[in-house]
């Protein structure tokens, strides 16, 4: 194709418009951005870097930040997903402009809450040192200039005349080694993280700080601007939640899952009630196992109980006809009798099938929609049986660590396996508990996926026990379960669109009304 003289000024120019806007292919993110987009692509940008953050939770916790391993696969999702990963690359103006949308909407929707802020602003300073680290020295100067932050590098006669100091005041860092690297002098506000950890030479109020430590202080300006955006933000959701088309996004995508959904139709029928309790030893995630013993137990679940239980009892293959045996057998062997289960109860089961009201096929809760959802209220089912009716969340979010670690204990785990779960809970990695919870009742190392929802934790479990092979009875039916055998399984798989997602959220706030008798 060939262009007049005219055509290719107008295509230089444009060029150049973009490379002015995003001159950098890292940013702090100062300005928001002013063009117009579509919904969809408001949709798309979003859940893409949220499975971005994800993978980035997911690596930190499985692998030593700054390894070549943790690198080669960060890399390969900023690749997949189509985020800036080549520093200063000409042809990638979309990923820069997807990486400048993409980070300020999930700003406003992670900025909701102290939980979600704090989640959102880990990942992001992960991702953002990532990043830094993989700039050439030439590129990190740029950089430092155009944020304002270039730091005044010491001159060859001073660093010679401090060559003693520097080298004893910095660790790993011998005579020659000094001679060999950079040197900034930086105020020491900026350096007071390595001022408190000893690790540079103070002087008449200046720190000398290493090129190859000066990231901690890029990192450190990057968190508290960004900690501070995300308060202004928070206070201008008022006006955001005005707007009827973003406000229901917005919610969903900060308990948003973007994996299978699990729902019936592809596994209906491939258990039987006799095998329930066997599974839910094995092959039940702690939520589930938890639910399933206190309604053993006390043959009642209260309403929130009975709906996340009986979701993932659908999602793994029963059928109507089964949950309504299985419900009506427990329950009357409590203090419901077989006419009340049947004028109250049954309804709600029907209901969530799809066979009652607006004909809704409800799908199993993920594990963001139970972190997410209200703390057992008192009386309730806490990770120890407190009355004879019992609701649970996620044990790992909503449990005291006391009673988790009590819970564990009586599940035959390991003191170091307990010590383990408890970091994770401590650190407020639940999902990332849970996948350690998998692989020490599993006895397995790595199990090579991240967790996202209770029914991907039973598919999981029953894939591993039967030796990578679909048992025959459970999943005999093609498809029943989406297989995938890469490290970042449900995140990388394809995704119901946010808005799906967001109305079926909205319809199961509706089922709830069904299940308000306790």
């Amino acid at each position: 194709m060939e262009f007049s003289s005219r055509e290719r000024q107008k295509l230089w120019r444009l060029a150049g418009d973009r490379r002015d806007q995003y001159p950098h292919s890292l940013q702090f993110y100062l300005e928001p951005p002013t063009e117009s987009i579509s919904l969809v692509e408001f949709e798309s940008f979003a859940v893409d870097r949220l499975k971005l953050l994800k993978v980035v939770e997911n690596l930190g916790v499985s692998y030593v930040r700054g390894t070549d391993v943790y690198k080669t696969k960060l890399a390969g999702e900023l690749r997949k997903l189509k985020f800036p990963y080549r520093a200063l690359a000409e042809d990638d103006y979309e990923a820069r402009r997807k990486d400048h949308i993409s980070h300020f909407i999930l700003r406003l929707a992670y900025c909701q809450s102290e939980d979600l802020r704090r989640w959102f602003l880990q990942q992001e300073m992960d991702l953002f040192r990532y990043r830094f680290n993989e700039l050439t020295g030439g590129l990190m100067q740029k950089f430092l200039e155009h944020v304002n932050l270039s730091f005044e590098a010491i001159g060859e006669d001073l660093k010679n005349e401090l060559a003693n100091e520097l080298s004893a005041s910095t660790p790993g860092f011998s005579l020659p080694k000094v001679k060999e690297q950079m040197f900034y002098k930086v105020g020491l506000a900026d350096a007071v993280d390595l001022f408190r950890a000893r690790r540079v030479y103070i002087k008449d109020g200046f720190a000398y700080v290493p090129f190859k430590e000066i990231d901690v202080i890029v990192l450190n300006n990057y968190r508290t601007k960004l900690s501070k955006a995300l308060a202004l933000t928070a206070r201008s959701l008022p006006s955001i939640q005005s707007d009827e088309r973003l406000q229901p996004l917005l919610n969903h995508l900060s308990h948003s899952y973007v994996g299978p959904d699990y729902s019936v139709q592809k596994n209906t029928g491939k258990i039987s009630l006799d095998q329930i309790d066997a599974l839910s030893v094995k092959s039940f995630p702690l939520c589930m196992r938890q639910l399933h013993r206190a309604l053993r137990d006390s043959h009642h679940l209260r309403h929130g109980g009975r709906m996340q239980y009986g979701l993932f009892l659908k999602g793994i293959g029963l059928t109507l006809e089964q949950a309504l045996e299985f419900w009506k057998k427990e329950f009357i062997r409590g203090k419901v009798d077989a006419d009340k289960f049947d004028k109250g109860y049954a309804y709600s089961i029907r209901h969530s099938y799809g066979k009652e009201g607006k004909r809704t096929d409800y799908t199993p809760y993920s594990c963001m929609k139970i972190i997410m959802s209200n703390p057992p209220s008192q009386g309730d089912y806490h990770g120890v049986k407190c009355t004879n009716t019992v609701i649970v969340r996620c044990p790992f979010r909503h449990s005291d660590p006391e009673l988790l670690k009590q819970k564990l204990q009586s599940y035959k785990i390991s003191p170091s396996g307990i010590t383990q779960v408890l970091e994770l809970v401590k650190g407020m990695h639940y999902q990332l508990a849970c996948q350690k919870y998998f692989e020490l009742t599993h006895d397995v190392d790595d199990i090579g996926f991240s967790l996202n929802h209770p029914n991907q934790y039973f598919t999981e479990s029953q894939k591993l026990l039967s030796g990578g092979r679909e048992l025959k009875k459970e999943f005999n039916n093609s498809g029943s379960f989406q297989q995938k055998n890469n490290s970042q399984e449900s995140i990388n798989s394809s995704s119901t669109p946010t808005s799906s997602n967001a109305k079926t959220d909205t319809e199961l706030e509706e089922l709830e009304a069904y299940f308000t008798e306790d």
